[in-house]
């Protein structure tokens, strides 16, 4: 028998730590720029219908199949997916949801403990009186290691979550939701406050701050009819819910029998909602428009958040004074680090409570070695940066396992569960009606419309395994230097997936054994 006897302290301390897993860097860092390139204002349609038809309904499936699996005894996928059939291969299948967590807690942990460093170098004020293209340097020289402080940082970051994952969900998890939470939601309605306040003149701005916010939100509604608009829209749900990945049904699969679900998860969802529409679209945009302007920004975002997160805004808080610049870079970056981290511990959950349901190991143990585990598999995100690990490892675990995984898992729900005991087991004990469309949407529209991701995908997934991009920057290129730097770069990419491989069928390996071991004990699905 598993030494598996975690449980919640509280419900507001369930509903923020589930929070606290979608809402993360992505919220601060990823849906403004995903806004500014797919029609701003207008792009707000698109990802409201897919948080409807794709996001809600795949919350309450994945409380639900984690409700459902608790009462058997089981905390992770592989054998939650198991019980709701029993043939085979839906433990396979289930293997996802522990690889997965297992491979972005590898190079997401390395992202967080950027925050941390840039909390650090931001109290220390050493981004004072530097230029824009030294601060842009300062983060060159971080990632590609020109001295151990990312190591260290990138250890301390993760000791810190492996230490809090020994403590338990209520002794740890719970605790740090509790405190990170609240602070994260101050943090940020502060920042915002004065980005949206800001006016030309003041602090060298050129603009006024509700210039970047008109600019975001001032719609482009040809964008719509774009089905790549579409795409990046589910691609955000997917990322800032963090469904299809296996935690939350480890989270929830720890809630008690008849406690309710249905509410919970609408209240992890629009608080996530929350904080991503309205904090994420009014800090990063408002500031880097009122200072550097429309077309520049536009320019910037060309590249992604984490320019204008990392390299741009600690220069832009430098003009608005010493004091007021080392709080508003401590209050930026701690906020990102609390959204990071309580993403980050809700991926170790998955991988704790397997080992502990299969293998009996105390939590302790099953937490430093899922701490031990990610080091080593993240290890090559850290000295391979630049190499292109780090987005290797986003690519085939950050987006292609979450769309695979969903779209299995509502299928199993919908189908071969079945939706009458699928919507039994969503509205038994709910504190609020469900409205009745929802049965329908999850047993037809959200696999369509996971369907339509998935396929509409393939050309994308198909041009990387291929490496066409590295290949034409190769083909283009005339320095034998260069040539040979895209070269190495390939080869460390191919040595990421076949590592990755490697991983998932390990995991595979030991939901074999861990079977195998529940029929000579007698202890079935």
């Amino acid at each position: 028998m598993g030494n598996n006897k975690e449980a919640w302290g509280s419900r507001v301390g369930l509903i923020l730590a589930m929070a606290g897993n979608a809402v993360g860097l992505g919220n601060f860092l990823r849906f403004p720029v995903q806004a500014i390139q797919n029609g701003g204002g207008a792009f707000i349609i698109p990802y409201l219908v897919c948080f409807l038809l794709m996001g809600i309904p795949l919350l309450y499936v994945e409380w639900s199949m984690g409700r459902f699996g608790g009462k058997k005894g089981h905390h992770s996928t592989p054998f939650i997916l198991g019980a709701m059939d029993k043939r085979k291969f839906w433990k396979y299948i289930g293997v996802f949801g522990i690889f997965t967590n297992l491979a972005v807690a590898a190079y997401y942990c390395y992202l967080e403990s950027w925050t941390l460093s840039w909390v650090w170098h931001s109290v220390k004020g050493t981004f004072a009186g530097q230029s824009q293209e030294q601060v842009a340097s300062f983060f060159g020289n971080y990632v590609s290691l020109e001295t151990m402080e990312p190591i260290i940082f990138w250890v301390l970051c993760l000791v810190l979550n492996t230490w809090i994952l020994s403590r338990g969900l209520s002794g740890g998890v719970e605790k740090v939701a509790k405190i990170g939470m609240p602070l994260l939601l101050i943090f940020g309605a502060i920042l915002a406050y004065m980005a949206v306040t800001l006016k030309a003149g003041e602090h060298g701005a050129k603009f006024d701050g509700t210039m970047g916010l008109n600019f975001l939100w001032t719609p482009d509604f040809s964008s719509i009819w774009n089905m790549k608009v579409w795409l990046a829209a589910a691609g955000q749900i997917f990322f800032t819910l963090s469904i299809g990945m296996g935690s939350i049904q480890c989270y929830a699969s720890y809630v008690r029998s008849k406690d309710d679900i249905a509410l919970n998860a609408m209240s992890a969802g629009w608080m996530n909602g929350f904080v991503e529409i309205v904090l994420g679209s009014a800090i990063i945009i408002p500031i880097s428009v009122g200072y550097l302007g429309i077309d520049t920004v536009i320019e910037m975002t060309k590249n992604g958040g984490l320019g204008l997160g990392f390299k741009t805004l600690p220069y832009l808080f430098q003009q608005w004074g010493g004091t007021l610049a080392i709080i508003c870079g401590l209050f930026w970056f701690g906020l990102l680090f609390f959204a990071g981290i309580t993403s980050s511990l809700a991926m170790g959950t998955p991988c704790m409570g397997f080992m502990q349901d299969e293998f009996g190991w105390k939590r302790e143990k099953a937490a430093w070695t899922f701490g031990l585990a990610v080091f080593l598999l993240g290890l090559p995100t850290v000295l391979f940066f630049n190499y292109g690990v780090f987005d290797e490892y986003d690519y085939w675990a950050g987006t292609v396992s979450l769309v695979v995984f969903a779209l299995f898992e509502i299928i199993l729900f919908a189908w071969v569960f079945g939706i009458d005991k699928g919507w039994k087991e969503i509205t038994e004990g709910a504190d609020i009606k469900v409205p009745g469309i929802f049965k329908y949407i999850i047993k037809y529209i959200t696999p369509l419309f996971l369907g339509w991701v998935f396929f509409s995908s393939l050309p994308n997934i198909w041009s990387q395994i291929k490496n066409e991009a590295i290949d034409k920057q190769i083909l283009a290129a005339t320095d034998p230097n260069i040539i040979e730097q895209l070269k190495t770069q390939l080869m460390y990419v191919n040595i990421s997936r076949v590592g990755l491989l490697l991983v998932w069928l390990g995991v595979a390996y030991l939901v074999y054994i861990a079977y195998k071991k529940r029929i000579k004990e007698g202890r079935f699905l």
